[in-house]
């Protein structure tokens, strides 16, 4: 392409920018040729994860493993060399370096034999892994304390005549001088971050298991992520941003699954006035209704225990359900009067009604709730949520976490030609997008989209005028049950029906149209088509709707266009599922679906090398291997590299001076 004089002038303040980083001609030619050799690598490995929900031993097995793909290097570097055990064995020390040498210190009796073999095998699957990437990537995730060392190893081979001696001293100096467990434990850090480039998480890091706050700690570390808020993501950040009927929903739930660990010992949530308060209102009630569902059973506390949780429970959820119809009169333009069913429960005859229809209740003890204010607080819950909403407010850790959730999240994302959200996009019976009422203006789509989380944002800023900042922080609750939140989508959220009333046809949610119509191409061709996403191979991939795979549901629907990768890492759901989660994989020759069993325990895994069972499922495979030129990064460059090239033509025509 030539570069007119007219387009040098047009873009010579700009240019004059760039020589500042680029001064010399040379220095100029050599970023071109740099960046033009990148765009010819094999593109990245893409990881995409779902519905977590706080599982975080099974959630770091995956990270660690890469969802299986370190045991396929593995195999296929030794698979003729090893037996099963020792590659086993390898993978083990790779996932968890640290626990698997001290095995290997109690039970070895030549450990200087061992790390000689074992660094030559560490440092084989480390040079495949990072075969990918530039050296300048790969230095820049070197550990500081090896790096020189480590980059001389993966660029020099012990096959190579003239420096098997070098290698070989280097090897056996690491060994002499006692480093050998660090080196090890760091190089198979790195094969561990080399493995997977970059990871997408399509929603629900918390509610339901018990470490969503370690897997916070872990993405806040981590070197490349990115995530789609999801409904139970938005709850805790509603709560984080002050929404009391929120703050209620998160406590409700955490009570629900005996997960106290996240609030009370990972936040510092103090739940002391709660405690005192449930245990007061109902020290004469069974609570029956309200004991924790825990599916682990080395979980379950003793009876003393919940029992009060069960106390707690129930005194939060009447508290919830007060609370939130208070914003459903506040708020009449959610069209949510259908909710507030504390007003509609008959106390004499002990029924209530719901859609115009009577129903007993399975619980009448309800000595908080005033018939004729049935909404408002006790001075008592006034008092408990008031130092509720005080800890969630002052609550660093949780701050901090919710800080990243903001960075690094967003309602959708787009990512080499995928659409990522969590859960809906709302839909008209036709397929087209629904036009939405979002504080008085209407949006469908992208716009919707775009809105929303406009509004997220903005309960979180401190220089917006405080009545935006308020019905952006009550909107919270809207986006966590609302009919037409994108991140719900359903008629109702049937959780006093579930709670107080038998008669199961009352718990069924219907959903919206987005989940009867995904399964047509046509209409998800439409809807990538609102979101602009360009390319031959576009998909759409969600999370949020465990998929049954055990009744034969498959996760790839529309002919291919759409996948759905909430397999169900909760423990709550794997009877659901029949399987403990997916794995997305999107690598250079195409995607796979891994799907994953039930992880034991990260303590067998390093015992008995147990790893997760995983069996994979090509989705799609590339026609050619998809090189960086043909992902968003690759466009990147292509951008930069046209700029240089204007840049070098100022130089040589003299419009910028070397």
């Amino acid at each position: 392409m030539t570069i007119s004089n007219k387009t040098i002038n047009a873009d010579l303040r700009y240019l004059k920018l760039l020589a500042r980083d680029f001064p010399t001609i040379s220095s100029v030619t050599t970023e071109i040729i740099n960046l033009e050799a990148i765009l010819h690598l094999p593109k990245p490995t893409e990881h995409f994860l779902a519905d977590l929900h706080g599982e975080n031993e099974a959630f770091q097995h995956v990270l660690r493993n890469a969802s299986g793909n370190i045991k396929r290097k593995v195999k296929e570097l030794f698979g003729n060399t090893l037996r099963e055990k020792e590659i086993r064995d390898l993978c083990t020390l790779i996932y968890y370096p640290k626990q698997k040498l001290e095995l290997v210190k109690q039970n070895d009796t030549n450990l200087a034999d061992y790390y000689q073999t074992t660094l030559n095998q560490l440092i084989a699957v480390c040079r495949n892994v990072s075969s990918k990437y530039t050296r300048s990537k790969v230095r820049k995730s070197l550990p500081k304390e090896f790096a020189y060392i480590i980059e001389e190893l993966l660029h020099e081979s012990s096959d190579n005549r003239n420096k098997q001696a070098y290698v070989g001293v280097i090897i056996q100096t690491i060994i002499g001088t006692g480093r050998a467990a660090g080196f090890v434990e760091a190089i198979c850090e790195l094969i561990q971050r080399l493995s997977i480039d970059q990871l997408h998480i399509l929603g629900d890091i918390f509610d339901r298991g018990p470490g969503a706050h370690e897997i916070m700690k872990t993405l806040s570390n981590y070197h490349h992520w990115d995530i789609q808020w999801g409904n139970h993501d938005i709850l805790w950040m509603g709560a984080a941003a002050g929404n009391a009927t929120c703050i209620a929903s998160v406590l409700r739930l955490s009570f629900r699954y005996a997960n106290t660990q996240t609030i009370e010992e990972a936040y510092g949530i103090n739940m002391v006035p709660l405690a005192t308060f449930a245990m007061e209102t109902y020290a004469d009630d069974s609570c029956e209704l309200f004991y924790p569902k825990i599916e682990d059973p080395t979980r379950r506390p003793n009876e003393k225990t919940c029992k009060l949780i069960a106390q707690m429970h129930k005194a939060i959820s009447i508290i919830q359900f007060k609370l939130e119809g208070q914003l459903y009169e506040a708020h009449p333009e959610w069209q949510m009067d259908n909710r507030k069913l504390l007003g509609e429960i008959d106390f004499e005859k002990g029924t209530c009604m719901v859609d115009g229809k009577e129903y007993p209740l399975l619980d009448t003890n309800l000595p908080t709730v005033d018939p004729e204010a049935p909404y408002r607080l006790s001075a008592e819950e006034a008092y408990v949520m008031e130092r509720l909403c005080h800890l969630f407010a002052t609550s660093n850790g949780l701050q901090q976490h919710i800080d990243e959730l903001l960075l690094h999240g967003s309602m959708y994302g787009i990512y080499n030609s995928n659409l990522l959200f969590h859960a809906s996009i709302p839909l008209n019976a036709d397929g087209s997008c629904k036009m939405v009422d979002v504080e008085g203006q209407k949006v469908a789509g992208r716009d919707l989209m775009n809105r929303v989380e406009q509004l997220v944002r903005q309960a979180f800023d401190e220089d917006a005028d405080n009545d935006e900042r308020r019905r952006a922080r009550d909107y919270f609750w809207y986006l966590w049950c609302g009919p037409d939140s994108p991140l719900f989508d359903k008629a109702k959220m049937a959780t006093f029906e579930r709670y107080f009333i038998a008669d199961k046809s009352t718990h069924k949610e219907d959903k919206g149209n987005y989940y009867l119509l995904r399964d047509n191409p046509e209409v998800c061709d439409a809807l990538m088509d609102e979101f602009q996403v360009k390319g031959k191979h576009r998909h759409i991939i969600n999370g949020h709707v465990p998929v049954r795979a055990a009744s034969g549901e498959n996760p790839i629907k529309a002919d291919g266009k759409l996948m759905v990768i909430d397999g169900g890492f909760a423990k709550a759901y794997h009877d659901t599922t029949g399987i403990a989660g997916y794995t997305l994989v999107y690598h250079s020759r195409g995607f796979q679906l891994v799907q994953h069993a039930p992880f034991t325990s990260t303590e067998e895994a390093i015992l008995n090398g147990t790893d997760i069972q995983s069996t994979t499922q090509i989705v799609e495979m590339m026609g050619h291997r998809a090189m960086v030129n043909d992902t968003d990064k690759g466009a990147e460059l292509r951008e930069q590299i046209a700029d240089l090239e204007k840049l070098l033509v100022a130089y040589r025509r003299g419009f910028i001076k070397e």
